[in-house]
């Protein structure tokens, strides 16, 4: 029975069939492979168990949000629910309500897990602020949209009009992607770069800022990572590098000092941050000094495009322009 509009849920979904959603009156996910997902106990855990034995070398993170949208499309869609889906080949956005349970349908190729849908309205995405289609572009395949909910129902009256005011989403639009872009910078360095391997890094990025350097030998016991000039002649920069979570205490910079002749400079680099005792520490020795994970991330950010091609895989970026608030022009 459908539900009433006050207890509706509203679903994002995207598939790279637009014919097969929009002439077949369907949504529908992948994942051929787990079979008829009802034969599934109607839990996560089940679920889970299933995607593990069916996708034996997935990743642990993929394991859970790969059987959370199977769990989410097969047992929590419900007839009445609505439907936003953002078709890339007209680029507007489809506006519809579940019409059926869950299916499982073999004679697709692919789509085989499927819900029917009526489709209601395709709307331009002009419609749209910022914020819902940010929202609606998300990366997953299959999700629950709850921000902009109550948008995307407007946009079924039939009196809503584009929108002729500025958009006030713009901004915490554009400051959300540049902090997921910082996230998975920051993430990416701690997960991909341990050790030996930040310190190759770190010296990259030196590179990249216009320094020679020098990584010392694996093993050595100076306490100094990475030795660097700005060019043939002095200052050296001393450079010590931490992988670790667990924020850099006094001691740990002290021990750099201890490795720096008259005349050096020290430079700390961490993925993490310092001890209140270890920032005091660098306030009152101005020759050090010290980098967290954000102003790495900021210093990754203005010389990605000189990072060598080793460290520009490991850390994919695109450069793109996002819409800003028109003060900021000002």
């Amino acid at each position: 029975m459908p539900k009433s509009d006050d207890y509706r849920n509203i679903w994002g979904i995207h598939t790279k069939d637009d014919t097969l959603f929009l002439k077949g009156n369907v949504i529908a996910i992948g994942w051929k492979k787990m079979g008829d997902l009802s034969l599934i106990a109607p839990n996560r855990e089940a679920f889970k168990e299933k995607y593990e034995l069916t996708f034996p070398d997935a990743k642990k993170g993929s394991i859970a949000t790969g059987a959370g949208m199977l769990y989410r499309f097969c047992c929590e869609v419900q007839v009445g629910d609505y439907v936003v889906y953002p078709s890339k080949s007209n680029r507007q956005i489809n506006l519809g309500v579940i019409e059926s349970g869950y299916i499982y349908d073999t004679s697709h190729y692919e789509y085989v897990q499927l819900h029917k849908v009526k489709w209601l309205k395709h709307l331009p995405r002009t419609l749209f602020s910022q914020g819902a289609l940010y929202e609606v572009g998300s990366a997953l395949s299959f999700f629950a949209i709850k921000n902009y909910a109550d948008e995307f129902i407007a946009a079924l009256d039939a009196k809503t009009l584009p929108m002729e005011i500025e958009d006030e989403t713009v901004s915490s639009t554009a400051d959300e992607i540049i902090e997921s872009t910082r996230d998975f910078i920051l993430k990416e360095l701690s997960r991909q770069l341990k050790g030996y391997e930040l310190e190759e890094f770190v010296a990259d990025l030196l590179r990249a800022m216009g320094y020679r350097t020098t990584i010392s030998p694996h093993g050595g016991d100076s306490g100094i990572d990475i030795t660097a000039y700005k060019d043939e002649l002095p200052p050296r920069i001393l450079v010590q590098v931490k992988s670790q979570d667990n924020d850099i205490k006094e001691t740990t910079i002290q021990s750099l000092k201890g490795a720096m002749r008259e005349g050096d400079y020290g430079l700390f680099v961490t993925l993490s941050s310092y001890t209140k005792n270890a920032k005091r520490y660098l306030e009152n020795t101005p020759i050090i000094r010290g980098i967290n994970g954000s102003e790495l991330v900021d210093l990754v950010l203005k010389y990605y495009k000189a990072l060598s091609e080793r460290f520009r895989k490991l850390i994919p970026l695109r450069m793109v322009y996002i819409p800003v608030p028109s003060d900021e022009h000002e």
